[in-house]
C-alpha cells in the first residue's frame, strides 16, 4: 500500500534489505530473510528477528524507496506483504512518473512532486474505502470530491452523507446539495450563474425543528446563535431530519461533555461514523431504551421472526434483537407483547427440523425448565452460531467469576468489619447492626401502619395476589415472562406488597445481574465502608432526610442499610458518586427488597433506566423536561396556548422525574407510580405527568402567576390517595377560595392513584419509546447549548471587571477563543493534550476552554494590532510563554482577555511593560532559536551609537538643540514616572541585559515595518537605542567603580558630567534598585564579565521611549478592536483550515 513519505537516512542499514529492482529515482527492496531459499546466516537471523517482534513493530517484507541521485536521504513511499501488490505499485511509478521526473533540474522539486503524487494516491484510496462502505459507492465518491472542492476543508473532515434539497433565503428558494460531515453541515448551490455556499459547525446548532409554513408543508429548520436556515424538498425528509439530529447530538456530546454523557465506543472515533453506523446506533439506542438494557450492550443481530405465545395460543410476529448478553423480542405494535431472555438464564439454543407450518424453528431452553420457540428466521444458521458462541463465552466467564469468589471468600458475604469512625458513643447492638447486611426487606419489619387483616385493604391485597398467581402459570414468572397489555393492567392496579420486590427485580432485570455476580455487593461494602469523601459526607447529611416519617428509617437498622447501599454505589460509580434524590429512591427500594437487591435496583435505575439523570449537571433530567414541554404543546394544546412559556411548569415537574413522584405524592400512591416505572420505564412518568396537567388544565389556565400554578399542582398531588387509604383526605389548599371568583370549578376532594394511572394510559398510552428517544436526541442539543450559554455568561461576568473591553467585543473574543479550541479538536493531528481532548464542565467557567501554543499563535495572528513580519511567530511564542503562568502549556480565557486588554486599552506604560516582559525570562530563553544576525554579536557601548540622519543644516541644529536640553526634559519625566511608580503596586520587573535589549529593539523595528510613518519611527527608535545603550554603559561603569562615577573619567562626556550633578537617588533612571542579582532562571550573557553585568531597567527604557514623540504617538494611537474581531470572524475558520491542510500535506 502507498504510505505518507517517511524519511530513511540509510537505505540499507545493517544490510537488512535486498534490492530487487532499481532505477535512477526508485528502489524496490525485499527484507532479507523473506523468501530466501539458500539458508544464509544473515537471512536466518533477520527472519528470526522479524518473527519474534510484536505485530505492531513487525516490518513488512517489501518496500519502495524514493531516492535522489547523489543523496544519502531516501523516502519510503510504499510497503506491502505481497510481491504482486508491490510490482503493481512499481509498474505504476515507472509508467506514470519516471519519464516526467527527468525534466526536473532541482532535486527538491523531484521529491516534492513525487510526494504530492503519492499523497494523492493515498487520498484516492481513502475515498475508495469510504465509498465502499456506502450503498452507492460511485455516487458517494463523486459527492466526496465535490465536497472537498467546494468547501476547502481538511481531508480529515469526513463526509457522512448528502441530500438534494432546497434552502430558503426569505421567500427565495435555492436548489442545491446539503453535505453532512462529522463536524459540519454545508450547503452548495449554483443556479443561473449565482453561487451560494455556507458551512455551519454542529457546535453552533442550537435547535432543530420540523415546521410547516404557508409555502411548504414540511421543512427542516436549523437554528444557530446567528441565523436560521430552512430546508425543504427532501426525497426522504424523515431520514434527513433524523441524520441531522444524530450528527448534531453526537458532535455536541463529543465536544461539550465527552465524559459526563457517555458515547458509544464506535462513535468516540469520528472516523468510524458513516450513515450505516448512524442507522445502527439509532436502532441500538431504541432497543436499549425499550428493554432497559445496560448501556454497554452492543446490538449483534436483528431478525424478523414469530414467537409462540402460550397465552394467545398462536405465534406472535415481531422482531428479534440479540445483544452481547440478551435475546429480546418485540411485537410489531410496541407494547403489545415483548420478551426478554438474558443469556445467563439460557441452557441451550438449538435448531429444530423445518416444516411447512414451522419454517426454520429455533428452540431456546432456559433454567426454569421452559423453552421458547422462534420460527420464520431468515438467516437461522448464522444467528444460532453467533448466539451459541456468545452463550459459551458468557458461561465460561460466569464460571470463572464464581470459582474466583469461592477461592477468595471464606466467610458469609453479609458480615463486615465496619470502620470505627461511626462507632464513638454507640452501644454494642447498634454497632452490630452497622456490620450486618439485611437479608430481608425492611417492610417485613416495619409498616406505616399495621392494618387489620379483616379490613378492606387486606382484602384488596389478597385479591391482587390471587390475580398475579393466576397470571404466572400462563404468562410465565421471572425475567423471561411475556410482557403484555394484561400485565400492564395488573401493574396499573398496584402490585401487592408481597410481590412488589420480586416484580421490581424482574421488570428491571436486576435479578439476572445479581445472580451473575454473587458477592459483588458485599465486596463493595467491604471496600467502601470507612472511607471518607465528599460523597460520603453528603450521604451522612441526607440519611435522616430520607422518608423521615416512615418507622423503618427512624431507627439505626434502616439508616445503616441506607448508608451501606448509597456508599457502595458511590464507590462503584465515582463519576456519579452521590446525587440528591438517590437517598429517597434507595429508601423505597430497601422497604420492599433485600439490601443486596436494593443495590442492584439502584444500579439499574441510575445507569440504565434514567441515563444521565444522576450526574453533576443532571443533563438527562433537563433533557426530559425539555421533551416534556414539547409533549405538553403537542398533547395539551389548549394549556400551551394559555401558558406560552412552559418553563415554570417544567421546573415544577423536575422533581416528578428525579424522584419518580416519591417527593410529591403520598407514600402509598407514589409506590404505585414506581410500579409502573419499573414496568414501562420513563414512558410511565411522561404519561402520568401529562395526566396530572390534563386533570388541572382548567385551573392552570385560570392561574394568575407561577406561584398559584405551583399551589394548584401541589394541592392536587396531595389529594391523590391509594385505593383504600384509611387516612381522611385533607382539604385542598385552594378549596377555601371561591370558585366563582377565580373562574374555576370546585376542587375535587381526592383522586385515586389507580384512576389517575388508568387515565394516563387511556389518554397518553400511544406515546412510544421510539418517539421519546427521537425527542431526546433533538432536545439534548438545546439543553447542552443552554449550558454553553450559561458558561459563557458566567465567564464574561467573571472577566468583565478586569478588562476594559466592551461587552460585545468580549463576547466575540470568547467565541473566537472557543472556536479555536474546537477547530483543533476537529482537525488536530492527534497530538492534542488530554486536557484539550476532553471538555470538563466541572472546571471554573473561565478555564473550561483553553488553548495550547499552536492555537494561541493562530489567534495571535488574527487579533494582535502590530504584526512583526517574519518575527511574528517568535513574539507569539514568547507571549504564550509569558501568559502561561502555571506552566501547564495552556492559556485560559481570562489570561487571553487580559493580554488583549493590555494591547488595545491600557496606557502606554503598560504596553511597554508587556513588550519589556516579552524580552526577559521566562518569556525569552537562552535556548531560543533566533537566526537574527543581531543575536550573536554584542553591540559595543564604549561609544554612542551613530545614527545616519539627513545631511541638512537645519536638522543638525535641531538635533543639537534637543541634546542640550535633554537632561532637563528627562528629569521632569523621571519625576512624573517616580510618582506613578509609587502608585503602582505591581512587583518590579527584573532588569534587562544587553542581549535581551537587542531582541527588544529587533521587535520594535519589526513592528514598525510597513507603517506609514516607518522612516520617522526607525529614526526615533535608533535615537532611543543609542540613549539606552549609553545609560546601560553608565550604570555598568558606576557599578564597576563603586557607588559613584570617578571624576577623572573624561570631563568631555556630557552624560557622565550630568550624572555627577547629583546622586543616583536623585535620578531614578540610573537607580540600581532593580539591578541586583537576577531571579532564578534569568539568562546571562556568555561574553566578558563587563558585558554580563550590563543592564537597564524597565523604568530607564520607558523614560527613553517617552523622549520620542513619534513612539509615544504610535503606542497611544487608538485601535479599533471591533474591526479586528469582525475581520477575524471571517478569516479564522478558512485560514485555520487552510493552514491545517498545508500541515497535513507537508507532514
Amino acid at each position: 500500500m502507498w504510505l505518507n513519505p517517511e524519511e530513511v537516512l540509510l537505505k540499507n542499514a545493517l544490510k537488512l534489505w535486498v534490492t530487487e529492482k532499481s532505477n535512477e529515482f526508485f528502489l524496490l527492496q525485499r527484507r532479507r530473510g523473506h523468501g530466501d531459499t539458500g539458508g544464509k546466516f544473515t537471512g536466518l537471523l533477520v527472519g528470526a528477528l522479524d518473527s519474534v517482534l510484536d505485530s505492531n513493530a513487525r516490518v513488512t517484507p517489501f518496500r519502495i524507496l524514493l531516492q535522489m541521485p547523489g543523496s544519502q536521504v531516501s523516502w519510503t513511499i510504499a510497503c506491502g506483504a505481497a510481491v504482486g501488490e508491490m510490482n503493481r505499485h512499481w509498474d505504476w511509478l515507472v509508467q506514470n512518473l519516471l519519464h516526467s521526473l527527468s525534466v526536473f533540474e532541482n532535486k527538491e522539486d523531484v521529491a516534492s512532486f513525487v510526494k504530492g503524487k503519492v499523497k494523492g494516491l493515498i487520498a484516492e484510496e481513502v475515498r475508495g474505502r469510504q465509498a465502499a462502505q456506502e450503498e452507492e459507492p460511485e455516487k458517494f465518491r463523486e459527492a466526496l470530491l465535490k465536497f472537498e472542492l467546494c468547501f476547502g476543508l481538511p481531508s480529515s473532515e469526513k463526509l457522512v452523507t448528502t441530500y438534494s434539497c432546497c434552502c430558503w433565503k426569505g421567500r427565495v428558494p435555492r436548489q442545491g446539495w446539503l453535505y453532512l460531515s462529522i463536524n459540519h453541515m454545508a450547503f452548495y448551490s449554483f443556479l443561473l450563474g449565482k453561487e451560494v455556499k455556507f458551512v455551519i459547525p454542529w457546535a453552533e446548532v442550537t435547535r432543530l425543528e420540523r415546521v410547516s409554513t404557508g409555502l411548504m408543508t414540511d421543512m427542516v429548520r436549523v437554528m444557530t446563535r446567528r441565523c436560521q436556515l430552512d430546508f425543504s424538498m427532501f426525497l426522504s425528509l424523515d431520514e434527513a431530519f433524523g441524520v441531522i439530529g444524530q450528527l448534531a447530538d453526537i458532535a455536541l456530546r463529543r465536544l461539550l461533555d465527552s465524559e459526563g454523557l457517555e458515547l458509544d465506543r464506535v462513535l468516540q472515533q469520528s472516523s468510524n461514523i458513516t450513515k450505516r453506523v448512524l442507522e445502527e446506533q439509532a436502532l441500538r439506542t431504541y432497543v436499549l431504551a425499550l428493554f432497559r438494557l445496560p448501556r454497554g450492550e452492543r446490538l449483534q443481530e436483528v431478525a424478523l421472526c414469530s414467537v409462540w405465545t402460550p397465552h394467545a395460543r398462536c405465534h406472535t410476529t415481531g422482531t428479534l434483537f440479540t445483544t452481547d448478553s440478551y435475546l429480546c423480542f418485540a411485537s410489531r405494535e410496541e407494547g403489545h407483547c415483548s420478551l426478554l431472555i438474558p443469556l445467563s438464564e439460557v441452557i441451550s439454543i438449538e435448531k429444530a427440523e423445518s416444516t411447512s407450518l414451522l419454517p426454520n424453528p429455533v428452540i431456546v431452553s432456559v433454567r426454569s425448565k421452559k423453552a421458547f420457540q422462534l420460527i420464520e428466521l431468515q438467516d437461522r444458521d448464522s444467528l444460532v452460531d453467533g448466539l451459541t458462541s456468545r452463550l459459551r463465552a458468557l458461561q465460561w466467564k460466569h464460571s470463572m467469576f464464581r470459582s474466583k469468589k469461592s477461592l477468595t471468600s471464606s466467610s458469609p458475604y453479609y458480615t463486615f468489619c465496619y470502620d470505627t469512625m461511626y462507632c464513638d458513643g454507640e452501644d454494642i447492638e447498634e454497632r452490630a447492626l452497622r456490620q450486618t447486611v439485611n437479608t430481608e426487606a425492611l417492610m417485613a419489619c416495619y409498616h406505616h401502619s399495621q392494618p387489620d387483616p379483616n379490613n378492606s385493604t387486606a382484602t384488596m391485597e389478597q385479591v391482587k395476589e390471587r390475580l398475579w398467581e393466576d397470571h404466572f402459570p400462563e404468562y410465565g414468572r421471572g425475567v423471561h415472562m411475556f410482557r403484555t397489555e394484561k400485565i400492564q393492567k395488573l401493574v396499573a392496579m398496584g402490585i401487592p406488597e408481597s410481590l412488589r420486590g420480586e416484580l421490581w427485580m424482574t421488570f428491571s432485570d436486576a435479578s439476572s445481574e445479581l445472580a451473575s455476580h454473587p458477592g459483588y455487593y458485599s465486596g463493595l461494602v467491604t471496600e467502601s465502608m470507612g472511607q471518607s469523601s465528599l460523597a460520603t459526607e453528603e450521604i451522612e447529611r441526607d440519611l435522616h432526610r430520607s422518608l423521615p416519617d416512615h418507622p423503618a428509617f427512624q431507627n439505626v437498622k434502616g439508616i445503616a442499610a441506607l448508608r451501606r447501599v448509597l456508599t457502595a454505589y458511590a464507590h462503584r460509580n465515582p463519576k456519579i458518586g452521590y446525587c440528591q434524590s438517590m437517598n429517597i429512591l434507595a429508601s423505597v427500594l430497601l422497604l420492599y427488597t433485600k439490601e443486596e437487591e436494593a443495590f442492584s435496583l439502584l444500579v439499574a435505575v441510575c445507569e440504565r433506566m434514567l441515563p444521565d439523570y444522576f450526574n453533576r449537571r443532571v443533563i438527562g433530567a433537563q433533557v426530559d423536561q425539555s421533551v416534556f414541554e414539547e409533549l405538553i404543546r403537542d398533547r395539551l394544546p389548549e394549556l400551551a396556548e394559555h401558558i406560552p412559556d412552559l418553563s415554570p411548569l417544567s421546573s415544577i415537574s423536575l422533581s416528578w422525574f428525579l424522584t419518580l413522584f416519591l417527593s410529591v405524592l403520598p407514600f402509598r400512591s407514589a409506590v404505585c407510580v414506581v410500579d409502573c416505572f419499573f414496568f414501562h420505564g420513563i414512558k410511565a412518568i411522561f404519561q402520568l405527568g401529562l395526566a396530572v396537567l390534563d386533570a388541572n388544565a382548567t385551573a392552570l389556565c385560570a392561574s394568575a402567576d407561577d406561584s398559584q400554578a405551583l399551589m394548584i399542582l401541589t394541592g392536587f398531588l396531595d389529594q391523590v390517595k391509594y385505593d383504600e387509604d384509611p387516612s381522611p383526605p385533607t382539604p385542598h389548599p385552594l378549596s377555601s377560595q371561591s370558585g366563582e371568583e377565580e373562574g374555576r370549578p370546585p376542587v375535587k376532594q381526592h383522586t385515586l392513584i389507580t384512576d389517575l394511572i388508568a387515565d394516563s394510559y387511556e389518554k397518553f398510552g400511544d406515546l412510544t419509546v421510539r418517539q421519546i428517544e427521537k425527542l431526546r436526541c433533538r432536545h439534548r442539543i438545546q439543553v447542552l447549548q443552554a449550558h454553553e450559554d450559561t458558561t459563557k455568561e458566567n465567564a464574561l461576568r467573571v472577566v468583565t471587571p478586569d478588562v476594559s473591553l466592551s461587552p460585545e467585543n468580549l463576547a466575540d473574543v470568547y467565541d473566537l477563543f472557543k472556536t479555536e479550541h474546537f477547530i483543533n479538536l476537529y482537525w488536530g493531528d492527534g497530538g492534542t493534550t488530554l486536557a484539550l481532548q476532553h471538555h470538563d464542565p466541572g472546571r471554573p467557567y473561565v478555564e473550561q476552554y483553553r488553548v495550547d501554543r499552536v492555537q494561541f499563535k493562530s489567534l495571535y495572528m488574527l487579533l494582535v494590532p502590530w504584526l512583526c513580519g517574519f518575527h511574528t511567530d517568535t513574539v507569539a511564542h514568547r507571549t504564550f510563554t509569558l501568559l502561561d503562568q502555571d506552566r501547564d502549556s495552556l492559556i485560559t480565557f481570562r489570561e487571553f482577555a487580559g493580554w488583549l486588554d493590555t494591547l488595545y486599552f491600557e496606557e502606554l506604560n503598560e504596553k511597554v511593560r508587556l513588550l519589556y516582559r516579552l524580552h526577559i525570562p521566562p518569556a525569552l530563553t537562552e535556548s531560543e532559536d533566533d537566526p537574527s544576525p543581531l543575536k550573536s554579536p554584542q553591540l559595543s557601548t564604549t561609544r554612542p551609537l551613530h545614527v545616519e540622519l539627513p545631511n541638512a543644516p537645519d536638522v543638525c541644529v535641531h538635533v543639537e538643540g534637543e541634546m542640550r536640553d535633554f537632561q532637563e526634559q528627562l528629569k521632569q519625566m523621571l519625576k512624573d514616572l517616580a510618582k506613578e511608580k509609587e502608585k503602582d503596586v505591581e512587583q518590579p520587573v527584573p532588569p534587562m541585559n544587553q542581549r535581551e535589549f537587542i531582541q527588544f529593539c529587533k521587535t520594535l523595528y519589526s513592528m514598525f515595518h510597513g507603517n506609514p510613518d516607518e522612516n520617522e519611527l526607525f529614526q526615533a527608535i535608533a535615537t532611543v537605542t543609542s540613549l539606552v545603550l549609553q545609560i546601560g554603559e553608565v550604570g555598568h561603569r558606576s557599578r564597576c567603580s563603586g557607588s559613584e562615577v570617578s571624576s577623572e573619567g573624561g570631563a568631555g562626556d556630557e552624560v557622565e558630567d550630568d550624572h555627577r550633578e547629583g546622586s543616583q537617588e536623585d535620578h531614578p533612571v540610573f537607580s540600581t534598585e532593580e539591578e541586583g542579582e537576577r531571579k532564578e532562571g534569568t539568562s546571562k550573557s556568555s561574553g566578558s564579565e563587563s558585558q554580563s553585568e550590563w543592564a537597564v531597567s524597565y523604568a530607564q527604557i520607558l523614560a527613553s521611549l517617552l523622549t520620542e514623540q513619534q513612539l509615544v504617538n504610535f503606542f497611544e494611537k487608538p485601535m479599533d478592536l471591533s474591526a479586528k474581531v469582525a475581520e477575524a470572524k471571517v478569516k479564522q475558520y478558512h485560514e485555520r483550515a487552510g493552514l491545517l491542510m498545508l500541515q497535513q500535506g507537508t507532514s
